[in-house]
This record gives structure tokens, C-alpha cells and sequence, in this order.
């Protein structure tokens, strides 16, 4: 038994779970699974970024990227997200496989050009950290469906209700959670950055 769970906390530890519900029930699945063709991933979307660009799911093709949801005139929340993830723009700015995905809940107060000059108030590099803006009902269901964003409790609401939460998630080269994380608190911060490093080293067979 004692040697049981060294192995499980060992597994946890070398490589991350996937989540493939809302409800954030982490499972560790290998390749040699059947299980591992249906693992849940982020489905295509098509968005512009802040410099007015096109930018689409394939866009993240191979690469590791953390994703949220805020909006540019939030008081309450978003300003401490932004502060915290601009400590991982700043600790990954020399890796090419890491990138941030902001998506906005508010497209219709934050178009192209706000988002432009809120990157730019906020010292957002556009080719690291990508301020995303487009329709809303298409932007909520991605949140709510796709990254489960507000947990069980999104799957229940529709593009009438208003997506706001703290989730940050980390999805990985095949556009599959990989982790939930409070992006206003800096210990969540320490740890997505040690999980990130994980998915950054993860064997190229974790991706066939």
C-alpha cells in the first residue's frame, strides 16, 4: 500500500491530468488507453487579436498556452488577472512554445482598438499575449462549453448571462486542459508556472 501511493503521488507530480468535465475531475490517461483518442479539447474558434489580426485556434497549433476571460473596463477582478499573468509573459518571454489568451467577455464595449490600448497601458506584448475580441454568443459558448471556465455552473447559463470568472486554464499542444487555476491569487500564479514547465518537457509521445 505504502508503495501504491509513492507511485501515485510520484505520477501526479512527473505529469499533469487531463480534465475532461466541468466538474474538474482530474484523470491521468496514457496513449496506450482507448480512452486517450476522446480526450476533451478546445474546439476551433476564430477571433481578432488587438493588433486587428485574424487569429484562430490554429494559431496555438503546438504550443502551450494558459487562457482567460476578462473584459478592459472590470474593476473587481480582471486588473489583478492582468497583473498576474504579466508575471508569466514575463517568466516565459523567451519561450517560443508559451502563449496567453485573453478572450473578451465584453466584445461589444472591447473592439480592436481598446483592446490595442489596453495592451499597451498594460506592457502586453501582442506577439506573447493575445487580447482577443468577436462575437459574443460564440466567445461565451467557448467559455462555458469548450474551456469550462465557470465550472459545472456555465454549462447551465446562455450568452444572456454574464461570463465573469477568475479562471485562468492551461491547455496544452493538442488543445487539452490540463489545468484550472485563480489567476488573482499569486500562489495559483507559482503553480501554473511549475505545471507549465511540466507541459514543456512532456515526452512528444504524450501527443500522438
Amino acid at each position: 500500500m505504502l508503495l501504491m501511493g509513492c507511485d501515485s503521488k510520484l505520477k501526479s507530480t512527473e505529469t499533469l491530468p487531463f480534465y475532461n468535465t466541468a466538474d474538474f475531475t482530474a484523470e491521468w490517461i496514457t496513449p496506450d488507453e482507448n480512452r486517450y483518442k476522446t480526450i476533451h479539447t478546445i474546439r476551433s474558434f476564430a477571433m481578432q487579436d488587438q493588433l486587428g489580426h485574424v487569429f484562430t485556434s490554429d494559431s496555438l497549433k503546438g504550443k502551450v498556452y494558459v487562457a482567460n476571460f476578462f473584459f478592459t473596463t472590470c474593476p473587481s477582478i480582471c486588473p489583478k488577472m492582468v497583473s498576474n499573468l504579466a508575471v508569466l509573459q514575463h517568466l516565459f518571454a523567451t519561450s517560443p512554445e508559451l502563449e496567453l489568451v485573453s478572450f473578451s467577455v465584453m466584445p461589444w464595449v472591447d473592439s480592436v482598438g481598446r483592446l490595442k490600448e489596453y495592451g499597451k497601458s498594460h506592457a502586453v506584448n501582442p506577439a506573447k499575449w493575445h487580447l482577443l475580441t468577436g462575437d459574443r454568443e460564440k466567445i461565451y459558448a467557448l467559455g462555458r462549453t469548450a474551456y469550462f471556465a465557470e465550472k459545472g455552473q456555465g454549462l447551465l447559463k446562455d450568452s444572456t448571462e454574464f461570463l465573469h470568472t477568475e479562471s485562468m486554464l492551461l491547455i496544452d499542444k493538442k488543445a487539452r486542459i490540463r489545468g484550472i487555476y485563480n489567476a488573482t491569487q499569486p500562489d495559483d500564479i507559482t503553480r501554473i508556472t511549475d505545471d507549465i514547465n511540466i507541459l514543456l518537457n512532456e515526452s512528444e509521445s504524450s501527443y500522438q
